[in-house]
């Protein structure tokens, strides 16, 4: 899982940043075009991990849901994870056999922090680790070989979890990284989005009837930017493509050890990211170079625009870019769906359990020592994996703090900040441009109705987040300039 991933980010999904090992990965295994997150980190992590809605889940505390870790485990699987936790305890209380990484949502990529753990006990970062300096995504790298080795060496089958850190803020890369791609964003993001949205369409990773969302007021033109804020621009972008390559090449060192050891033909591989990008800023200390471990840089809505192509908004809101995740199958063994080859059909978070499930021939439990378990959300994947059309989900449901919305079939009901609610045709309108909400007043009360049910009854929620949505849509404002 990568973190603050947009869904335009990858080479395979329309990019120029360079992901070698992931577009391979994508060559000879599957690719879908409407896998859905939760639009935020810790709610993801919870739905990846339990099969669950987050809050369903009983949240960052787990307290309704299993881990896959602790199904796995029943069934025989040694079970390890390395990189970003961001929930309640640690891994290694919830199934996890081997844990090596952060329990924070972010940290300083060079020094790490002060929750690091090692198999439940504290990890105190070091400077350099085998060999070269300490860079988080490194170190992932390092440890889920560690663990890989370790598995390999035991009879029982495995399950290595990797949640990478990168490419969330702050913007931290190595020197060298980050000065390969000097200059390869001074054309701006007006450009960038419009190259990437080409790609896509030539690709197949979206439909031709497919337009590109425009770029929203709160947004500034590229040429309407100073020489000197379009040099700070670009270098921002600079270094989030360098965090994206340097992730890809140590995924690209994790399957070499999986070739190496004779496991890669018998693995099921999955990539995806817990969010839509990132528009906030929050830049602090920008004189500083990004490799340098004392400055903060993040970058904003005009970034991540981009990083969403061709879709709408971003992480915490539930339009398409908030809640659309890459996501990569591969499986030699197990994988007929055609080499290449992209699947329309809609996946979600909650449909990992399951799919774990079926593989393994494993159990879901209704209890995990004093944790009453909630029923299973997720459907397997493997239908679609085995190259079939599967009964999908009759409805999904989708739910971050004010921002809410429900698909079912084609349809998509969407609220941002408790704007009143927009209607979609996501087999016509996927970047959801033209509101069907005034012609189906029926669907909007149905499915709104669904939704209300849903947050009350399944996922139990109270206050604010039962809260009526307004009579109009809620105008959006991201952007800050550090310049002024």
């Amino acid at each position: 899982m990568a973190d603050d991933l947009g869904f335009a980010d990858l080479g395979c999904y329309g990019s120029e940043i360079r992901t070698p090992n992931l577009d391979a990965l994508a060559s000879k295994g599957l690719r879908f075009s409407q896998f859905y997150n939760t639009a935020k980190c810790h709610s993801s992590r919870v739905s990846l991990l339990t099969g669950l809605y987050c809050d369903q889940a009983g949240g960052a505390k787990l307290s309704r849901g299993a881990t896959i870790a602790e199904v796995l485990g029943q069934a025989g699987y040694f079970t390890t994870m390395v990189g970003k936790w961001h929930l309640d305890k640690q891994p290694t209380d919830f199934g996890f056999d081997r844990y090596w990484g952060h329990l924070s949502g972010a940290c300083n990529f060079f020094t790490g922090d002060n929750t690091f753990r090692l198999n439940g006990e504290k990890f105190e970062v070091p400077k350099s680790l085998n060999g070269r300096p300490f860079y988080t995504t490194h170190a992932k790298g390092d440890f889920a070989l560690k663990f890989l080795d370790e598995a390999s060496a035991r009879e029982e089958p495995f399950l290595l979890y990797v949640a990478f850190n990168a490419p969330h803020y702050p913007l931290h890369a190595p020197e060298a990284d980050v000065k390969k791609w000097d200059g390869a964003y001074d054309g701006g993001w007006d450009a960038l989005r419009r190259t990437r949205y080409a790609k896509q369409l030539k690709l197949g990773i979206i439909s031709e009837n497919t337009k590109l969302s425009p770029r929203p007021a709160h947004i500034p033109a590229w040429d309407s930017l100073g020489a000197k804020e379009q040099r700070w621009e670009a270098d921002r972008m600079e270094v989030f493509a360098a965090m994206v390559e340097v992730m890809d090449a140590e995924i690209g060192r994790i399957v070499a050890r999986l070739k190496a050891k004779g496991e890669w033909e018998n693995t099921l591989f999955l990539f995806c990211a817990d969010n839509g990008a990132c528009p906030f800023e929050r830049t602090r200390r920008p004189d500083l170079k990004p490799w340098d471990p004392d400055s903060y840089w993040t970058y904003d809505a005009s970034w991540a625009h981009a990083g969403n192509t061709p879709f709408r908004l971003y992480k915490q809101n539930q339009h398409e870019g908030g809640i659309s995740s890459p996501l990569i199958a591969h499986w030699p063994a197990g994988l007929k769906a055609k080499p290449g080859s992209i699947t329309h059909q809609p996946g979600h978070l909650i449909d990992f359990m399951a799919t774990f499930l079926d593989v393994a021939d494993a159990n879901y439990p209704k209890r995990v020592g004093d944790r009453s378990i909630d029923p299973l959300m997720g459907k397997s994947l493997l239908p679609i994996l085995q190259g079939r059309k599967r009964e999908g989900h009759e409805t999904l449901y989708f739910h971050f703090g004010t921002d809410r919305a429900l698909r079912q079939g084609k349809w998509k009901l969407v609220s941002a900040k408790l704007g009143r609610w927009e209607l979609y045709d996501m087999e016509a309108d996927r970047t959801e441009m033209n509101d069907l909400a005034k012609r189906h007043p029926d669907r909007v009360k149905a499915m709104a109705a669904k939704w209300f049910d849903l947050a009350k009854n399944t996922e139990r929620l109270k206050g604010r987040h039962l809260s009526p949505v307004k009579s109009k849509v809620t105008k959006l404002n991201f952007r800050k300039d550090i310049f002024n």
